[in-house]
């Protein structure tokens, strides 16, 4: 089984994920855009109980574009979004594709929110929702 660690810029905070993700998405919603400080977020969603996070963490509750409550969690010393949850879907965590610092993570196979999408971004995913 595939173990893999998402990891804040300081290595405060991390999530160990078993498994392969449900998965990986590209959002180019403008919540991402600014969550991330990039042109768009890629998310790895996994099931709860094959996430387990370790070291402090702050958060941060919005609503997303969607108009569900979504939590943000983030270490305080560095400031870096490692996990979130969504309030509508309580099984599943959403880990940041970028905190594994993994070039040979999976590929996203969706996209979402592409009304937003940059023009100069030429990915295509192999579904869109």
């Amino acid at each position: 089984m595939t173990t893999r660690t998402a990891t804040c810029a300081c290595g405060g905070l991390t999530a160990t994920c078993e498994g392969e993700p449900n998965v990986v998405s590209l959002c180019s919603c403008l919540d991402c855009q600014r969550r991330t400080g990039s042109a768009f977020g890629l998310v790895a969603v996994y099931p709860r109980e094959a996430v387990s996070v370790n070291g402090a963490s702050n958060a941060y509750g919005r609503i997303a574009e969607s108009g569900n409550p979504s939590t943000m969690h983030f270490c305080p010393t560095c400031g870096s979004t490692v996990f979130w949850e969504a309030e509508s879907r309580p099984g599943i965590i959403c880990v940041a594709v970028g905190a594994f610092a993994d070039p040979t993570f999976p590929m996203p196979v969706r996209t979402v929110y592409d009304e937003s999408r940059h023009p100069w971004i030429g990915f295509e995913a192999a579904t869109r929702l």
